[in-house]
């Protein structure tokens, strides 16, 4: 019997109407209660070599990441161990962000290595280490040898091209935008031993697609949405 496609809160469940951001342990506290099976979040490293949950590389009114001490950081940007804590019970998807578009990529990835470290050493073994940048998950694979890494692909990257390069990376999952996600890509990612992700599915017909092409899970931006259609949790 196959297993129920998993909901995952992309950056949390933010409510902007009620001050909720994204990434936050608020946003992770509402995803729990609107019955998320997992959580998106993003990870950088700040200039002393903390884990900051941030999805952009600036902070609005602080700075960028990369120059900001951990005790710089505004209230509402979490460390990853304190997103861990309110995360108990949840699957954690955490997408590494080290590209070498930006300003503060570093080529030795030790954001990755940090990442893999922390999960490892705090037993998430319900984790996923994800990433569009080859290295980082090179990197988090090499120091968490028993770590589940996922692939995130592009829109212009054919489906058959991001299943043949997750499965060279030794990635457990291949994360597909949306645009490429149909039961010929999801089938060739799980005859290749791959789950799928799709993201990020934020409407009913988007949904659909996915749940209809055989997806494992479902980064959304809409929780509720998703859990009325596939029911409760577990």
């Amino acid at each position: 019997m196959a297993r129920p496609t998993s909901v995952q809160a992309h950056r949390g469940s933010p409510d902007p109407e009620t001050g909720i951001l994204e990434n936050t342990r608020a946003a992770f506290a509402r995803a729990r209660a609107l019955g998320a099976d997992g959580v998106e979040l993003d990870v950088r490293r700040t200039a002393d070599g903390a884990l900051a949950v941030h999805h952009d590389p600036v902070v609005p009114g602080a700075g960028p990441v990369h120059e900001l001490a951990a005790a710089d950081l505004p209230p509402h940007v979490p460390l990853l161990a304190d997103a861990f804590a309110e995360l108990v019970g949840l699957t954690v998807n955490i997408e590494v962000k080290n590209l070498p578009t930006e300003a503060a990529f570093d080529p030795e990835e030790q954001v990755a290595v940090d990442v893999a470290r922390l999960v490892v050493g705090t037993g998430r073994t319900d984790a996923v280490v994800s990433s569009f940048w080859p290295g980082t998950l090179a990197a988090a694979a090499a120091a968490g040898p028993d770590l589940r890494t996922g692939l995130l692909v592009l829109p212009g990257i054919g489906a058959e091209a991001a299943v043949d390069s997750a499965r060279r990376l030794g990635c457990a999952a291949v994360h597909l935008p949306l645009a490429l996600v149909d039961p010929s890509a999801v089938g060739r990612a799980h005859a290749a031993g791959l789950a799928v992700a799709a993201w990020t599915v934020s409407d009913a017909a988007g949904l659909a697609a996915a749940l209809a092409a055989g997806v494992d899970t479902v980064i959304t931006d809409d929780v509720a949405a998703a859990r009325a259609t596939l029911g409760p949790p577990g």
